[in-house]
């Protein structure tokens, strides 16, 4: 009899298992789209909304502005404004607050940047993304690296270095291609569609849905919206899946729209390239530039991610040598003169720095990098190393008032930098003005770094007159 029972519990948990087995596989041909299968995640509203989950979000979302007016707002009392927040989006009153906009100009190209506030908005998206991150990254192919952790444009960089060094017979040419107005053209049904196939959650996805559509008309989704960043990814990732699991394609890579293809010979990248085509525009609404390309990958080399590849070696691109260039001979000028180091110059420098640790810059890390390194270096050990208790740096102000270069008080010095004329509009109001890097010193540190500059520029003097002296031969 009890051999029967628990022949009877057996039988009962395998057609359970088996009926669950069915559901699921049922749900997955549901979400099934060439190629790609996805099992949707629901239940994660009240993970979006917890209290914990907001006090992380503002923690992760107030690095490196901590000077924010609307951030230091937030730090006076944060249980009190999360507490907003949180009311807010359990009552599904959020709504995204007012974008404030502007044009920035960016390697010869305009593109128009949006910009929310800090709170409710910035935190709010922090949350988001906090939960639903995970699921994102899943829904990802290994071959996509823009705004993904742990990914990037270097982990891009030697995955690309090592098709093309590993397997010389199928990477004999190269298709590069990137989308058209990328970001200005995403369908937000469509953007919507693929959100839905990854969630089940009804309140998650109304609260995308309405940050997707906190801009007028039914395509584009606004640049610098954090939750953007990802929308973009999401947006191009069933093309990842066709060319992976229907095209086989071994070796492509992308990052956001911009995409390279490896492959044996010319005939088959100019075939793909038409089925690309074809499957963006009937699927994602999207077009192909005009400007694609495709050649011999050992001749040209291939420009990616910042960088001109070759077999052997890789060099930086070089509208960014350019850049470069023109930054450190800026900040060489500021060196001899004796005018202080902005935040934002040693921020460059940095980045700069490590930008030329992946690709052969012997000469150019020599010839830029290295006369620069103990004027840095001096601004990092007076005002970085210390924690920044003597120097606040105010970031990017904006002013109707044009700023001296050097404002005094009875406490402080404020140094003033790359100042420049601007003229804003928006719906609302116009800005005709200033925009410059503002950072304040207490008057003897000021002195000290001062004094402490005077005597690197000495040293580097002599150090010059030393070096000609030997070259003569005196």
């Amino acid at each position: 009899m009890v051999k029967d029972k628990n022949k009877v519990s057996c039988i009962g948990r395998f057609l359970k298992v088996y009926f669950q087995f069915l559901e699921d596989l049922t749900s997955l041909c549901a979400y099934k789209e060439k190629g790609f299968v996805v099992k949707r995640v629901g239940f994660l509203y009240e993970q979006v909304c917890s209290m914990d989950n907001l006090k992380l979000a503002h923690k992760n979302a107030r690095k490196n502005k901590t000077w924010y007016k609307e951030v230091k707002m937030v730090d006076s009392n944060p249980d009190y404004y999360l507490k907003i927040l949180q009311d807010s989006l359990i009552n599904h009153t959020y709504k995204t607050s007012q974008y404030e906009t502007f044009i920035k100009k960016e390697n010869g190209k305009e593109r128009l940047i949006y910009k929310l506030p800090y709170f409710p908005d910035r935190v709010c998206h922090w949350a988001i993304l906090q939960v639903i991150e995970p699921m994102l990254i899943n829904y990802f192919t290994d071959n996509t690296y823009s705004a993904i952790p742990k990914r990037g444009t270097h982990k891009c960089l030697y995955k690309v270095i090592d098709a093309i060094q590993h397997d010389v017979p199928n990477c004999q040419y190269c298709l590069k291609i990137d989308a058209k107005k990328y970001y200005p053209s995403i369908n937000h049904d469509i953007l919507k569609k693929l959100y839905a196939r990854l969630f089940k959650d009804k309140e998650l996805l109304d609260l995308i849905y309405e940050i997707i559509d906190s801009t007028d008309g039914d395509t584009g989704i606004p640049i610098g919206n954090y939750l953007s960043q990802y929308s973009g990814n999401i947006y191009l990732t069933p093309l990842d899946h066709w060319l992976k699991e229907e095209k086989h394609v071994k070796y492509a890579f992308r990052y956001m729209d911009d995409i390279v293809i490896f492959g044996r010979t010319k005939e088959e990248l100019h075939k793909l390239r038409i089925e690309m085509k074809n499957f963006m525009q009937s699927n994602l609404k999207l077009k192909m530039k005009d400007n694609w390309q495709v050649f011999p990958t050992y001749i040209r080399g291939v420009d990616f991610v910042g960088y001109r590849i070759f077999l052997d070696y890789v060099l930086l691109r070089k509208s960014t040598c350019i850049n470069f260039k023109r930054k450190m001979n800026s900040i060489n000028r500021k060196r001899l003169k004796g005018e202080t180091l902005s935040y934002s110059d040693y921020c460059s420098f940095n980045s700069y720095k490590g930008i030329l640790k992946h690709c052969n810059s012997y000469k150019l890390t020599q010839k830029y990098i290295k006369p620069l390194e103990r004027y840095v270096n001096s601004y990092y050990k007076l005002y970085i190393k210390k924690g920044g208790k003597n120097m606040i740096n105010h970031g990017k102000v904006k002013s109707t008032i044009k700023p001296e270069t050097i404002e005094i008080d009875e406490n402080s010095v404020w140094i003033n930098s790359n100042i420049k004329s601007i003229k804003e509009t928006n719906d609302e109001h116009e800005f005709i003005g200033y925009e410059y890097d503002m950072v304040q010193y207490e008057k003897d540190e000021y002195i000290k770094y001062i004094t402490q500059n005077q005597n690197q520029q000495i040293t580097d003097v002599q150090l010059a007159l030393v070096e000609i002296y030997e070259s003569m031969g005196v």
